[in-house]
């Protein structure tokens, strides 16, 4: 009988929010009725007996009934206690309460509290003539009355008006609800809790709040669970579900006013379109959700102004428009994302197992789909639904498919707002799909400009609907599934490829190239040739795809071939090109007929061109970049090629081992902002850079440079300057430290640079700065001064002397790595301790004898490296921060000053080996001393964790005690 009042009183199985226990007699057509109908006004579930009480016998369909609800109101009025099958309900309301926690709720309606309690007065006298009927039951029911009339409840003779102790029992209702009505998303949901709690809190301060997201991420269920949890904290209030999708039907809008207006206003004959309504409707504290909306309009037809909304109202709109909440003026807006992969794999398994636990033989594969769906709710549910039940070589053949077909019931879900976009931004979305994703924005508006639709708009609205994003790197992101979509929407034109706009699979490409089947459909192509076998293209390959707009043949693979083998090709070819990628293009030169007016971007990188652009032709306004990585080029870029790149951003010419020089005309381009002459092994000199003010990038890795130009500083946004490995530059203008926005100088390996400018410190931005491997022999004063610098690497430069006093307060206050590895330093300044943000110090084979003694105030110093200092003879105290000492093969240290531990449980790297001068019984006493320190820290620690552990099994144990006794 336990067990089954136990299974009944379990939250997921409450019937009613509310039981109501009370005398018929004297209230069930007064207070009784009044309370009961404001309880269901605000939805709350309550349970009524409408028969009279008839006999002494209470029913066991009652007693179930009390067992199965939330919260018990007990009216004490002064016939109550005249009637036995009342106090039956009272004592099984109290035995409910001691059991299962339920609430019980005294209002004491025309009777003294006292009475009720002791027993007398007109209460008292009416519960006494049950003495000669009920003697056995008696002292029970009395029992029952004093503990009830003991708890917290209402008194209707301090609250006179009836109505207002009627609103003040329903809101109390309302606030105990939630405490013993757990919401459904925390048993049958995943993942929602925190989700909820978060737009509950903006929901406090925001009027109005907008969820946004694609289709089949959560926002209806969300927005579901949010409006079952606070909805009875509302005069009126209303879910409107599928606001696009109903709006669309014939008089869709005025039926969803209609729905609106009756449940808000509680009114089943409301006229739609009466202003009257909108009045009644402002003055009202309401809840309005109106979910997958699509458009302002719909929003005005609804509800009407929002500013006529009383402050107290709440207005949740769900949609996958982020334009449509920013045209309600809306202040907040939170954006859905998909789950993680705990709460992913957590809902995959309900579906697929029936279980929250996933199947071991099948975790590998399970693995796989909720890498697939990429945390959408709504596929994870279907794919789960999907291969409920079904074998593991059906799992395997399934995934293989999902490779390249979008199944279809999340291809309808997602497909809704590609079909809400124009033709221009569908082909925008198609293109980023195919060809864009996790390419720079600016790169792919311009290609989209020259293809003649417009990207700013368009890229714009793509955000604004969840189809794509903007990654803080500015790159275009976008999700698999959304990705999946445009690339199916392509396959769907054709069942051959050579009919379909867009290729990128390697095998369709592959089709369409080796048996010549392209056709004039064709407008992008991108093939990643690592993934094919070679291919001869014939001479007309290209010359049927007159509308190719894109080609990109790459390889995925590091020093990957050329797989698209061809001779020559026919005339007219590429007329339309504004992007043309060929890693290893064959021929000599590129075809003579694409339009240069219309190109975009030209990557050659391994190719065979001999030069950038030959003859006197036009050459074109190259929007984005040349790439020319080019072994073979022996020609300067044409003087006369300048002026047509007015709009040039990034000039990539590496690997042009015969380049020899530029002309000055190419620092006059007014875009510039990355030049790559990365292997440029000839080039010897730059020209002046007086007009190249926007240049943030230069790289002259490898080059033969021996100067840099004096005017360098006039290129004020400088912020990446490479010269690494210019084995002949010989030293650095003092007009570079006037270079207020650089922020890494790269140094490493120029042999015959033997010193840095003196006022280095000017370099205020400078947060790395790499000389490794460098002929400088002393290290400017003025380093002191750049605070932003996070890391110093002078590894391998010999001789190095370093500044012997770090004489401002917070020197170099953001350094976190030194590196001064096998400098041959000799002498360490006294004050290193002032590095206060020092982490990495790695001071291996230098000549130094001793450490100074200030290192202990390095409180964040973690790695510390001095092996094969061989002429170190001692070590200080050192900061207790440590994870890691290596001072192996120290060969003439002697004496520790002992090693201090973290106060922290972790066991620290310590390499004193082939230390040959220690006396081993004292390395080892310090050894053995520091990990005595440790056991006793982690001693400690256990202690103090199995206090709080003891302390909580106390606490659990003394609530536990007290329940029993209640």
């Amino acid at each position: 009988m336990m067990a089954s009042s136990s299974s009944s009183s379990n939250p997921r199985n409450k019937k009613h929010d509310v039981f109501l226990s009370f005398s018929g007699e004297d209230t069930r057509d007064n207070f009784t009725s009044h309370l009961y109908s404001a309880l269901c006004q605000k939805g709350i579930e309550t349970f009524i007996d409408d028969q009279l009480n008839q006999g002494d016998e209470i029913s066991q369909s009652l007693l179930d009934t009390i067992e199965a609800s939330s919260i018990s109101i007990i009216i004490f009025s002064e016939k109550y206690a005249s009637s036995g099958w009342c106090l039956d309900e009272l004592s099984k309301i109290l035995d409910c309460r001691k059991v299962y926690a339920q609430i019980a709720i005294p209002v004491f309606y025309r009777v003294d509290p006292s009475h009720v309690r002791k027993q007398i007065g007109s209460f008292g006298v009416s519960f006494s003539e049950l003495e000669e009927k009920f003697p056995e039951r008696m002292q029970r029911w009395r029992s029952a009355l004093t503990e009830a009339a003991n708890l917290s409840g209402f008194d209707s003779l301090v609250i006179r008006n009836e109505s207002e102790l009627i609103k003040k029992v329903v809101n109390d209702i309302l606030e105990k609800l939630p405490k013993v009505v757990p919401c459904d998303s925390k048993n049958e949901l995943v993942g929602v809790e925190s989700r909820v709690e978060e737009i509950e809190s903006l929901l406090g301060a925001a009027p109005l709040l907008g969820i946004w997201g694609i289709g089949g991420i959560g926002k209806t269920t969300i927005a579901r669970v949010i409006f079952n949890r606070i909805s009875r904290n509302f005069e009126g209030s209303c879910f409107l579900e599928n606001v696009r999708e109903e709006s669309q039907k014939p008089g869709g809008l005025a039926s969803l006013q209609q729905k609106l207006l009756s449940e808000v206003l509680k009114d089943v004959n409301v006229i739609p379109h009466i202003d009257l309504n909108f009045r009644r409707l402002s003055r009202r504290k309401v809840l309005i959700v109106l979910d997958d909306v699509t458009c302002f309009n719909q929003i005005e037809s609804l509800v009407g102004s929002l500013d006529r909304l009383l402050p107290e109202s709440r207005i949740l709109i769900t949609t996958r428009n982020k334009q449509v909440i920013r045209n309600c003026h809306v202040n907040q807006i939170y954006e859905m994302k998909g789950f993680g992969d705990d709460h992913a794999l957590e809902l995959f398994n309900r579906h697929a197992f029936r279980q929250n636990l996933v199947d071991v033989d099948y975790k590998e594969l399970s693995d796989k789909v909720i890498n697939y769906a990429q945390g959408v709710p709504l596929a994870l549910k279907i794919l789960g639904c999907y291969l409920f039940e079904r074998k593991r070589e059906v799992w395997e053949n399934a995934i293989k498919k999902l490779k390249n077909f979008l199944h279809q019931n999340i291809l309808d879900v997602l497909k809704i707002s590609y079909d809400g976009l124009d033709n221009d931004e569908k082909n925008i979305f198609l293109d980023v799909a195919c060809f864009f994703k996790g390419e720079d924005v600016y790169l792919a508006k311009k290609f989209l400009e020259a293809s003649g639709f417009y990207p700013e708009i368009g890229i714009s609205i793509l955000v604004d609907k969840s189809l794509i994003a903007i990654n803080p790197y500015n790159k275009i992101t976008m999700h698999d599934l959304l990705q999946e979509l445009g690339r199916e929407i392509v396959r769907q034109e054709s069942t051959n490829p050579g009919n379909r706009t867009r290729l990128w699979h390697h095998e369709d490409i592959y089709e369409v190239l080796a048996y010549n089947r392209g056709t004039e459909a064709i407008e992008g192509m991108c093939l990643d040739m690592s993934k094919v076998k070679e291919i001869h293209l014939n001479s007309d390959t290209f010359t049927k795809m007159r509308k190719l707009r894109f080609l990109k043949f790459y390889s995925s693979i590091h020093k990957g071939e050329n797989k698209c083998k061809v001779s020559n090709f026919q005339s007219p070819v590429f007329a339309e090109i504004r992007y043309l990628h060929w890693h290893g293009y064959p021929l000599k030169s590129l075809p003579s007929n694409i339009d240069p007016e219309k190109l975009v971007l030209l990557e050659m990188p391994r190719s065979n061109i001999e030069e950038l652009w030959s003859g006197n032709q036009h050459y074109g306004k190259l929007k984005r970049k040349i790439i020319a990585a080019c072994n073979t080029i022996t020609k300067s870029p044409n003087p006369s090629l300048i002026p047509h790149l007015n709009k040039l951003v990034s000039l990539k010419l590496s690997g042009c081992k015969s380049l020899k020089s530029l002309p000055a005309e190419m620092f006059h381009l007014e875009f510039l902002k990355e030049l790559d002459l990365l292997g440029c092994s000839k080039l010897k000199r730059l020209p002046e850079m007086s007009s190249a003010v926007n240049i943030e990038e230069v790289i002259l890795n490898g080059t033969a440079i021996e100067e840099l130009p004096s005017s360098i500083d006039c290129i004020s946004g400088l912020s990446i300057l490479d010269v690494q490995n210019c084995k002949k530059l010989k030293s650095l203008p003092s007009n570079l430290c006037k270079l207020t926005c650089l922020r890494a100088l790269i140094l490493n390996g120029c042999s015959k640079l033997q010193r840095l400018p003196d006022e280095l410190g000017n370099l205020e931005a400078l947060g790395y700065l790499h000389a490794e491997g460098t002929g400088i022999r002393e290290v400017p004063s003025s380093i002191v001064r750049l605070n932003n610098v996070r890391k110093l690497d002078f590894k391998g430069t010999k001789g190095l002397s370093l500044p012997m006093t770090l004489s401002l307060s917070g020197a170099l206050r953001g350094l976190w790595c030194l590196d001064l590895t096998d400098c041959g330093i000799t002498e360490l300044p006294e004050n290193l301790g002032m590095l206060s943000s020092l982490i990495n110090l790695y001071l291996d084979k230098n000549n130094f004898e001793r450490i100074p003694e200030s290192i202990i105030q390095l409180s964040t110093l973690l790695y510390f490296r001095l092996s094969h200092c061989e002429r170190l003879q001692s070590l200080p105290e050192l900061p207790c921060s440590l994870l890691e000492l290596d001072a192996h093969h120290c060969t003439a240290l002697e004496s520790l000053s002992g090693l201090f531990l973290r106060d922290e449980p972790y066991r620290p790297c310590i390499d004193l080996s082939d230390n040959y001068k220690m006396d081993q019984n004292v390395t080892r006493g310090i050894l053995q001393d520091a990990l005595q320190k440790f056991k006793h820290m982690a001693t400690e620690r256990w202690k103090r964790v199995e206090e709080k552990v003891c302390l909580w099994l106390s606490l659990v144990s003394s609530s536990f005690n007290l329940f029993i006794k209640c």
